[in-house]
Parts: C-alpha cells; structure tokens; sequence
C-alpha cells in the first residue's frame, strides 16, 4: 500500500502527544519525522501573531537554555513564510547558510523549509525544516510527509502553545501584583525603592542593564540617582546624581512624546547617545524605553539595554513594560508624597528645635553693629593680614565687625553693592546659627573665614585664578560651613537615626547638606540676603558654588578628589576650565577649614584640646547607645599624640605642601605644619613614657612640666633662638 493511502499513519504520534509541553511535543515530532524522513536535523520556527519574530526553543531532540528568536525581514528562511511556499538550501544566500549551519552545529548541505499553516485560518503558524549532511535534494515525498504530519498535530501544538500562553500570562500577572505589593514596603526610601523597581523589570523582561529617570520638570531634567542599581556618581562632581536634559537622547524623547520605544538597533538610532557607551564601557544592542506615568503625566523614565539571549525586546517585552509602567508610576508617586510629608514633619521639628535653640537677632544688636565705623583689618592687629595671625586671639566681641571689615577689605561690599545694615544683620544671624560645642563653634567659622581672607588678600586669587562671585562664595561659605553643628560626625547622625540623618542619609554628607540649609534659611531671612542686587543668573550661580563649596567640607570628599587636584598641579591650572576652578576651590576649603594646625604650637596644642573634648563626648554618647567607639573617640584609649601625627601625615602635611606648590606665597602655612609635627612626636615620646597609657588622654593638655619639656626638647633639636622659645612658652 502505498503512503498515501495509509490512514491514520501518524495516529501513534498523535497518541503520544497528550499531556507534553510543547518543548516535549516538538521533540517527539522531530524524532519522528527524522525517523521517517532519514534526515539527519529536523527543526521547526514558530511565528509570532504579528508575523514579525520568528522562535526556535527545539532542535532535534535536544532543548536549547533559551529560545532563540529571529526577526522577520533580517532571517533566511522568511521567504517560505511570507511567499508561503517551500524553499531549499540552494534558495537561500551564502551567508544565511553559515548562519544555519553555525546553529545547527553541523555541515549542511541539503535542507527544505516548508511552511505550516493555521488549521482554520491562511496564515503561517510554523516552519517546518529538515536538514542533511547529504547533497541529494529532499524529495516531494519527504514535503508530504511533513504535510501530512503537520495536518494531525498542528491543532494539538497550538492548544498546546496558547495554554502554556495562558499560563505564562497569568503567572506574569501574578509576579506583577507581587512586585506592587513589595513596594508599597519600601516607599520611605525613592533610593530603595528605585533599585527594587528596576530590579523587578530587568527580571520580568530579561534584559542586561536598566536605568531609571525621574523627571524634574521645574528644570526640564531627568535625574537617576539609581543607575544600573548603583547609585549614580561622578567622582569629580559632589553631586551623586546622573542628570540629562529632558529633550536630548532616547530616554528624553520618550518622556517629551510619552510612548514607548522598542529600538532593535541602538547604533542605528537617530537619538542613540554613544558617549555613554564609551564612558562605561558597555556595548548597547538593542534598547526597551518607556515612560513611567503618573495622575498628571509622565513622571520618569525607564530604560532598558540589550536583551539577554535575544536579539531584541519582544512584543511581550512591552506588554509588560505598559503594564508595570502604571504599577510602578503609583508607587512611584506614593512615595514622593510619603516623603514630602515625611520630610515637612521631620523639618517643621527641626526648625522648632533651631527655633527654641536660636531666637532672632534683636534689631538693636543690629543697629548697634551697622552704626560702628567699619576699621582696616590692621586696626584689629598689626599682623592680622598674614598667615601667622592666629584669629582666635580676637575677642568674640569684635570678631562680627571684624568679618565686616574682611568684607570690605576685600571690595565685596562695593562691588557687590551689599547694604551696610544687610550685612551686620547676616552676620549676626550666622554668628547666632552656631552652637557651642568644645571646638565646631563660631570661633571655628570666624577662623575658616579669616584663613580664607588670607588666601584670597595675600594670593590675588580673585581675578586671576578665580572669578570675584567665585571669590564672594567662599569666603561666604566658610562663614557657614558649620552652621547648626552639634558637636558629633556625619557617623553618628546615621547610627543615632537623628532628624538630620532620616532627611539627608540618602543623599550623602549629612551634616555638610543640614549646614547649606541652614544657610540658605539664613539668606532667605528678611533683611539677612546679602545677595539681593546680583543679577539672576549671578544669585544662582553664587548659591550652587556655597553649596558645592560646603559639601566638599566633607574630608571624603577630599579623598576623592586630592589626586586630581595634584593631577591638575603638574599640567597646569587652566582659568579658562570651569572644572579646574571647582578642584581649586575645594582645595581652598579644606585648607581653610584645616587651617588651625598651620598657627603656633601652643594655639594648635589647644585647637587639638577642644577636639578631643568634642570627640570623647560622642564617643560617651556612643557607648551609651551601645556602639563601640572608634579609638579617636575613644577617651579610655585615644593616644592624642599618636592620633594627630597621623592625621597630620595623612591628612594635614599634604594639604599644605600641596597649598604652597600652588602659591608659594603661602609656604609659611607648610613650615608651621612641619614644625608642629616635630612637637608632637617630641610629646609622644614623653607622653608615652610618663603615663604609659594610664588615665585619661586629656590630662596632657594640663601637664605644665610635660609641656616645658616638650618645648626645650624640641628647641634644642631644631636649634631655636631664645626668643622663640620664650614666644611659644
């Protein structure tokens, strides 16, 4: 009999079909067909709905890891789809063939592919494909038994397909409702919540790299402080934010037109940005982006890279994108308005907290300081405009109008057109801004603030290395770089969960963001704005430099950016770099907020006293609490000695040899650094031998007979006169 009339020939085929997966049922029809045929590959491509992808997840009888997925218009077999008949090896071009060749792993060289259609409907639903290593082509026998095949078990493969659909569907929805209920846990913190969303949408849609931008409407930005799951930073910059202009690349134009965008190719792309590409190192093939929309419009941005064992994103990539873009724009939104409340509470009790602590200048106290004749500098001290002035000897009494006659010494008052009576009112309010703990208080900020006149008088820094706003912002931020300081570290507000940690944990820097608040408070208080006649452009410009100024207060900040500091030092300052004036200035700040251990030996003995009485306080705070303290806060095993050798070897020698390679002029700053080195590690010495690590660290600071040796020890070392012995005794 022959084939043809053989009825029911596949019925055991068919039999076996029940109850398999479609992966199971594809590999009992390519061992069947093989079998029949004598072909040595069979495989077959599913089509998508829309015709456009074609999916291989079986080849033979072995199950690939992932199914691999073809698009129409670029594949070798699509002809037998879209012309719906069959086509062989010879029909296809040469470097299709490798392709074919490549992934089914052996040397093809006779193949038909032949289109399957829907039972009801004329429209391809399968390739069906058999290959051999023979050359003899397959016969028209071979094409009718794959037919013939095919019209048995077509249904039962796509009942088959469309259930595990179904399936598949139903347990996306699923994980989606999970991923929204997950959410809602993490709404006190965008940070955290941001990298649970985009690791959930990376998992979901299978890709390599997601970003996700909120966007900033008041200054048409879009802002990932969350990027690839890393928070986001540029190490030359304070800000720990990527920003992007909202109208530019792909992620700009999604959030301007509000659709999605599936780009199969990225360098093809008329917005694709490659300098990001060539920043990070990273090749982007294909990019899903999608707006994250909330009750008034879009509010963020979505964008997702290379798809993971496929070509591009799927249709179904951006079915769940649409649906976790609405699930995600309300969470999204839950949490911006939890924070703002949060935050309005945390802040209302702070500024209760500053209210009772810091009552308003009296408009006497005011008057009293506007109607005094503002002196030279020189009026207060002979020496008061060198670097071996040490400020702290002015009485508090005269350092408000002393800071006015900075002010005005240094042509800030007249080229900035300040108001005499606006200007003794902000300093008031500054002076009144600070607390007294032992050493971050206002003699503190008047002595940053007179280092930082030194610089600026004694250097000609304004003008030449730096522009006069530029000038105007650091000696303004040094008077308040610690306002409101309570007397313990950026450490301690975290592990304490204090007011000030729960507002500016996220961000970094904790204290150094309250103490630009602070400031700002102060400005915008009326009457206080010293900066009220600059022009628009020039107020915004000033505000961003005090706040970049301040934050670069923080020592890791300095950390981060003293090599290209010293990098910028060997090729050379350049005026005309805005980032060379922004590493200069943070050199500036930080050696004026150092600059206590460039005065005399006695004046750096004591500056040292009353930062170990602010040190051991937090560290009794800490062990109240519970904490163990570091050693430096540590009043049972702090060596003093030994702790500021270090730091002035680490931290304070390097910071004013770098200064004086800089400007000579200030060399004077380096040569005192050195000197007091030598005298602590002479205390050391004798400190180690007289109290062998017994009592208390402090009790240094009120040994007579300790300090007496120290100085003639060092003296007769060094080789000091007599009169500069009796100078520092």
């Amino acid at each position: 009999m022959s084939w043809e009339n053989r009825p029911g020939w596949c019925s055991p085929l068919s039999q076996s079909l029940y109850n398999s997966s479609s992966t199971e049922l594809q590999v009992k029809i390519s061992r069947y067909l093989e079998a029949e045929t004598g072909a040595r590959k069979f495989f077959f491509r599913s089509v998508s709905k829309d015709q456009d992808e074609l999916s291989c997840k079986v080849v033979g009888d072995r199950i690939l890891d992932e199914k691999v997925t073809f698009l129409t218009p670029n594949n070798s077999l699509s002809t037998a789809m879209t012309e719906k008949r069959s086509i062989r090896f010879q029909d296809i071009k040469k470097e299709y063939k490798e392709n074919i060749i490549k992934f089914l792993n052996f040397p093809v060289r006779s193949l038909v592919c032949l289109p399957v259609f829907h039972p009801t409907e004329n429209k391809v639903v399968v390739l069906a494909c058999l290959a051999s290593k023979n050359f003899k082509r397959f016969s028209k026998k071979t094409e009718a038994t794959i037919h013939e095949c095919f019209s048995s078990v077509i249904p039962i493969f796509l009942r088959t397909h469309e259930c595990e659909e179904i399936r598949r569907l139903r347990e996306q929805c699923q994980s989606l409702l999970a991923v929204a209920n997950s959410r809602f846990i993490h709404l006190g913190d965008v940070t955290v919540l941001l990298k649970e969303v985009m690791a959930e949408v990376k998992n979901l849609t299978k890709a390599e790299r997601c970003s996700l931008f909120l966007l900033n409407k008041e200054q048409n930005e879009l802002v990932a402080k969350v990027f690839d799951g890393q928070l986001a930073k540029d190490e030359t910059k304070i800000a720990s934010e990527l920003r992007i202009p909202a109208n530019q690349d792909i992620a700009g134009h999604v959030a301007t037109t509000g659709q999605l965008l599936n780009i199969h190719d990225a360098f093809d792309h008329p917005f694709f940005n490659r300098k990001m590409d060539e920043i990070t190192d990273f090749k982007t093939r294909n990019i899903l982006c999608f707006p994250i929309k909330g009750d008034k419009g879009t509010i963020g941005v979505v964008e997702l890279c290379n798809k993971v064992n496929a070509k591009e994103f799927s249709l179904f990539d951006e079915e769940i994108a649409k649906a976790f873009s609405i699930s995600c724009g309300v969470s999204i939104m839950h949490s911006l308005m939890w924070n703002k409340v949060r935050d309005a509470q945390h802040r209302s009790k702070l500024s209760n907290e500053l209210t009772m602590y810091r009552m308003q200048v009296i408009q006497e106290e005011v008057l009293r300081l506007c109607n005094c004749t503002i002196p030279s500098p020189e009026a207060f001290h002979n020496d008061f405009t060198k670097f071996t002035y040490t400020p702290r000897s002015l009485a508090e009494s005269d350092s408000c109008l002393a800071v006015m006659s900075m002010f005005k010494s240094l042509g800030m008052i007249s080229r900035w057109r300040i108001s005499k009576e606006t200007l003794a009112r902000f300093v008031l309010m500054v002076k009144k801004g600070y607390r007294d703990p032992p050493y971050h208080n206002w003699t503190h900020a008047f002595a940053v603030g007179h280092f930082c006149y030194l610089l600026l008088k004694n250097l000609n820094l304004m003008g030449s290395y730096l522009t006069h706003l530029e000038g105007l912002a650091l000696f303004v931020a040094c008077l308040c770089h610690d306002l409101d300081h309570r007397g313990t570290n950026n450490s301690f507000q975290i592990a304490s969960k204090s007011i000030l940690a729960t507002l500016y944990s996220s961000e970094g820097s904790v204290l150094e963001r309250h103490h630009f608040a602070q400031s700002m408070a102060i400005i915008n208080t009326e009457g206080c704005n010293i900066f009220e006649n600059l022009t628009s452009k020039e107020y915004t410009q000033c505000l961003d430099y005090i706040r970049d100024i301040i934050l670069a207060t923080d020592l890791a900040h300095h950390f981060r950016v003293a090599k290209q500091i010293a990098e910028m030092k060997e090729d050379g300052y350049n005026s005309e770099n805005p980032e060379h004036h922004q590493l200069l200035l943070c050199l500036l700040i930080t050696s004026c907020d150092l600059s206590d251990q460039t005065k005399d030996w006695m004046s750096s003995k004591k500056i040292a006293e009353l930062v170990y009485k602010e040190f051991f306080s937090q560290g009794d705070l800490e062990k109240a609490m519970g904490v163990r303290p570091s050693e430096m806060m540590d009043r049972e095993k702090a060596c003093i000695p030994e702790l500021q050798i270090n730091f002035i070897r680490g931290v304070v020698k390097p910071l004013y040899n770098l200064l004086s390679s800089f400007f000579p002029a200030a060399e004077v700053t380096s040569r005192a650094v050195a000197t007091n080195s030598m005298y602590w590690e002479r205390m050391r010495t004798i400190y180690k031998r007289q109290y062998n690590n017994g009592g208390s660290s402090l009790d240094l600071f009120d040994d007579e007979d300790l300090e007496k040796e120290i100085i003639n020890g060092a003296n007769c070392e060094t080789g000091e006169d007599e009169d500069l012995q009796k100078k520092n005794a």
